[in-house]
Order: structure tokens, then C-alpha cells, then sequence
């Protein structure tokens, strides 16, 4: 068995390292921690000076707003592109799978408390054409309802611009939004919703695209643009939408109604009023071709002669009356056109004859 090896006691075969000896100037204190000396290397090793700037910023990711994109079964490609571009352009946002149709509007508060996100935007399909789209302070509100009309996504050919993936964009707002205070409430939530936080992980520290919102025809009509370095231009990178205001509800996904927009008409009225004009135009047609039948079955009726019609006719001279005794000459029917050129040349000769 291997002895015991004390607390302290070195093994065998091994010395102690002697003790450096203290200087003149100093005693080494008894009892005290065992020190050893360094040779100075100052002499042989030149200072070295090295600056280090301090940080710009702290770096510190403060606002935590997260942005829950999804949306209800039965979407078009178009819209599913359209919800696709929205989470390439801002990278606080997060992804769920589509909700049921059969299922209420408020479950999605709890589906936001669950994903640890405090904005939501909710694409609704209904009849499988018409898209409406929910922004939302989940979980005490306040929410709108937008109709989304003219989608054009990043995919197609027009949009030439391109931007960083993840940078933080520029918000452009119409001077109307700080006028009237519905759109005062709605350019707030769209500053919370599509601002991308300040040192966000998925973030990139550069600004190169601005989103715009400009009101038009009582619609917000929304842009993504590049900012261009060498002359500050704008290129349209996509996507673009329009938005038809709605409503906008106190709580989340419903509540009291602060604000109805009383130039919104339905998808559904707009399409009855398309057909109702296509009707009234064929009915027309259909009265104008009976009005025609009628007539030619109606009877003529003979209109008076107008004794004033004769007022300015000029009587024609009366010429006598000549009357032939003498029965005129018969033409001799010929058909071939020399023979009867010779008889009326013989004919003129005998006129000749009689006159000399």
C-alpha cells in the first residue's frame, strides 16, 4: 500500500526551493505569506502605449417590442407572400401557424402572452378574395381593422431596389397624421409596430430604406423605398399595400369602437353595386328593343299635307303639247358592230345626195 502522504510534506526526492533573501531596506515578516522577487525588466523591455477609445454607446437593447405576423387559414399565395415579406423586413418579429376560422379573435391575446409578444398583426381571409388585416396592442389594446386592396409583394419585377436584410428603416408619415386624431391614434401604432428596436440581436446598426404612409382617397397608402448613397435618391423596394380604415376598437381585437370611417364601403356592397349597373344597363337594351317592335307593328298613319310646304315652289313653264303623226323609223337591230357602222354610213351619204 502507498503511504500516507502528510498535509504540508513534500514527497520524496524533492527539495525545497530555497527562499529569496529579502532586500537591505526590508525584513521579511515572520509568519507571514511567502514572497518571491522579480527581476525588474525595465531596462531591457521599452513602455509600450496603447489607447483604447471608449465605446460610442452603451449597446443596450431597451425596448423589447415583439411583433406577432400570422394569419387565418384560407389566404391566397399573394397574401402568404405579403406576410412573408413583413417578417424578412423586420426582424422583431415572430411566426405562428394559421389560426382556425372556427376560432374567436380574442384567443389571439393569449397566443401573443404565449409567443412573449406585445404587437400583433393578424391577416384575416373571408370568402377566399377579400383580406383584412388586424393591428394590435395585445393585450389591453387598442386595435384597428384595416381592408388591404392593391398587394404587391417583393418577388415581382418592378420593385429594383434592394436594402439590408435586418436593417432599421426610416418611418415617413403624411402631414395629415398629426391633424386628426384617429390618425394621430394610428400613426402611434404604426411607430410601435414597424420600428425595428435600437440594438436588437437580429438588427443591423445601418439605415437604408424608409417606410411611407401617406393618406389618399381616405386610404393610407404604404411604400417601402431605398435610400440611394450617391445622390440620395429613392428606388421602391416593395412590398406595397393600401389600407381602407374600418374601425379602430379600444381593447385588443374588440371592445367600444372609437372611430368608425363613414367613407368605407364593404367588399360585398361594392361588388352588388357592380352588378346592379350591369343589370340596369342590360334592361335598357331590352326596353329600347320592345320600344322598336312596337312601332313597326303599329299602324302608319297618313300625315296631312302642309299647304305652307308649297309657298316658295316657282310654277314650271307649260310646254305644248307635240303630237307625232308620222310612225318613226324602225331600227334595223344589228349585231355585228362593223355592218352597222357601214349602214349609218351610207345613211349619211344618201343625206349628202339629197341636200346637194
Amino acid at each position: 500500500m502507498a503511504a500516507k502522504r502528510k498535509r504540508g510534506a513534500l514527497p520524496a526526492g524533492k527539495a525545497k526551493r530555497a527562499r529569496s533573501a529579502p532586500s537591505a531596506g526590508e525584513a521579511a515578516p515572520e509568519g507571514g505569506p511567502r514572497e518571491r522577487s522579480i527581476p525588474s525588466q525595465e531596462s531591457s523591455i521599452p513602455p509600450q502605449e496603447y489607447s483604447i477609445p471608449p465605446p460610442v454607446s452603451q449597446g443596450k437593447w431597451k425596448n423589447k417590442e415583439r411583433v406577432l405576423i400570422f394569419s387565418s387559414r384560407g389566404i391566397s399565395f399573394r397574401t402568404r407572400h405579403l406576410m412573408q415579406d413583413l417578417r424578412t423586413l423586420m426582424p422583431h418579429s415572430k411566426a405562428d401557424t394559421k389560426m382556425d376560422r372556427k376560432d374567436q379573435l380574442f384567443v389571439i391575446n393569449e397566443v401573443c402572452e404565449m409567443k412573449n409578444c406585445n404587437k400583433c398583426i393578424f391577416f384575416e381571409a373571408k370568402k377566399k378574395q377579400d383580406l383584412y388585416m388586424w393591428l394590435s396592442n395585445t393585450p389591453r389594446g387598442p386595435s384597428a381593422k384595416f381592408l388591404v386592396q392593391n398587394v404587391h409583394t417583393l418577388a415581382e419585377l418592378k420593385m429594383t431596389g434592394n436594402c439590408l436584410r435586418g436593417s432599421r428603416p426610416l418611418l415617413s408619415f403624411d402631414p395629415i397624421f398629426d391633424r386628426e386624431p384617429h390618425y394621430a391614434l394610428l400613426k402611434e401604432l404604426f411607430i410601435q409596430i414597424f420600428s425595428t428596436p435600437q440594438y436588437h440581436p437580429k438588427s443591423q446598426p445601418f439605415v437604408d430604406h424608409v417606410f411611407t404612409f401617406t393618406v389618399t382617397d381616405e386610404r393610407i397608402w404604404f411604400r417601402n423605398y431605398q435610400i440611394i448613397e450617391e445622390d440620395a435618391s429613392l428606388v421602391e423596394i416593395g412590398p406595397r399595400f393600401v389600407l381602407n380604415l374600418i374601425k379602430i376598437f379600444q381593447g385588443s381585437f374588440g371592445g367600444p369602437t372609437l372611430y368608425e370611417n363613414p367613407h368605407y364601403q364593404s367588399p360585398n356592397m361594392h361588388r352588388r353595386l357592380i352588378r346592379l349597373s350591369v343589370a340596369a344597363k342590360f334592361r335598357e337594351k331590352q326596353q329600347v328593343k320592345e320600344v322598336q317592335k312596337i312601332k313597326k307593328k303599329g299602324t302608319k298613319v297618313l300625315v296631312e299635307e302642309d299647304p305652307t310646304e308649297v309657298v316658295f315652289e316657282t310654277p314650271a313653264e307649260e310646254k305644248p303639247v307635240e303630237i307625232q303623226l308620222v310612225k318613226p323609223e324602225s331600227k334595223p337591230i344589228v349585231k355585228d358592230k362593223k355592218k352597222l357602222r357601214k349602214i349609218q354610213r351610207k345613211k349619211q351619204k344618201k343625206l349628202f345626195r339629197t341636200e346637194g
